[in-house]
């Protein structure tokens, strides 16, 4: 009787274990088996949120709506994209499967919400965001579900373009509330804002490295708009580009070592590459339609390190992390 009773608890025990693997691949089925760039682009005569793989090509239509879909964020570990929409007549911040299905409004709020890309938490519990649901363009924070939104910023000026920092403390954030647009970096509670830029011209769109040693902004102190990095206390400001074309929007590849940015210097706007000292830049879309607001995901890395040998995994290719 015993041994048909052990013999019963360790099938059972493994039909759970199976049944566990099996859920876990369902659910890890989700996300981009490879590196992946979400962007927004105009080229279907509308904005629609697409995806491509990492060197520009099999470019498609996630959103497939009339209206306007736009700023495009993955989450951490690559299975959903947030993005803003006025599908409901108003500015709103969405969510999505990484495939497109099963999009959900997380806002619903009378107010626009969103100016910028929606920010997620390293943890992937959380949404930075914009909203002026407050008469004012502020700083909010939401659980991922849509839950519990808080106004974070509570200033008089206008507080945009939200970024996490890598390790879920800090938010920078752009701000008007010195007389024009600069980067400013707060707690993740709100507290102890500070300006990191404290230039005349305009900063704006800032984005944290994955080491969360450098964070790499939008600058029109040249005279033009380009692609500028700092250190994160805002010390060392240099300028990548040098182009006299318009370059916008960055963000980084999840191993750091690249920047993507859109840029008009083939006449109109485009999704580039360059290291991220500034070198070797490239054109990956390559469309007459405008390519604009991007996000890269890649499973092999997704901000993970292994403590074994701290060897990280990048493009299939396996390096030693300094």
């Amino acid at each position: 009787m015993q041994s048909k009773q052990k013999l019963e608890y360790v099938v059972l025990s493994c039909v759970l274990l199976l049944s566990g693997v099996a859920l876990l691949i369902n659910v890890r089925a989700q996300a981009p088996e490879q590196a992946q760039i979400v962007f927004e682009t105009t080229r279907d005569e509308n904005n629609e949120i697409y995806v491509m793989e990492a060197d520009g090509g099999n470019p498609r239509n996630l959103t497939k709506h009339p209206a306007l879909d736009d700023v495009p964020s993955w989450s951490p570990d690559g299975e959903k994209i947030a993005f803003n929409s006025n599908r409901d007549w108003n500015s709103e911040i969405y969510v999505m499967d990484a495939d497109g299905k099963n999009l959900q409004n997380l806002t619903k709020h009378p107010m626009p919400d969103g100016w910028g890309k929606p920010s997620w938490s390293p943890d992937g519990k959380r949404i930075a965001f914009s909203s002026e649901r407050d008469g004012n363009s502020e700083i909010y924070v939401m659980d991922a579900d849509g839950k519990h939104p808080r106004n974070l910023t509570n200033h008089p000026a206008k507080d945009r373009f939200t970024a996490w920092s890598p390790d879920g403390n800090s938010i920078a954030f752009t701000s008007e509330r010195d007389g024009n647009s600069e980067v400013y970096v707060m707690d993740a509670d709100g507290g102890n804002s500070h300006n990191l830029t404290n230039h005349p011209q305009y900063d704006s769109s800032p984005v944290w490295s994955p080491d969360g040693k450098k964070i790499v902004f939008r600058s029109e102190r040249d005279g033009n708009r380009e692609i500028y990095i700092m250190d994160v206390d805002g010390k060392n400001p240099r300028n990548l580009t040098k182009h006299p074309a318009l370059d916008d929007r960055p963000t980084w590849s999840p191993d750091g070592e690249d920047i993507l940015f859109n840029s008009e210097r083939d006449g109109n706007s485009e999704i580039y590459i360059m290291d991220a000292d500034g070198k070797s830049p490239q054109n990956l879309t390559n469309h007459p339609g405008g390519d604009y607001w991007c996000d890269w995901f890649d499973p092999n890395i997704a901000h993970l390190v292994s403590p074994v040998g701290r060897l990280k995994s990048t493009w299939g290719k396996t390096k030693q992390v300094k």
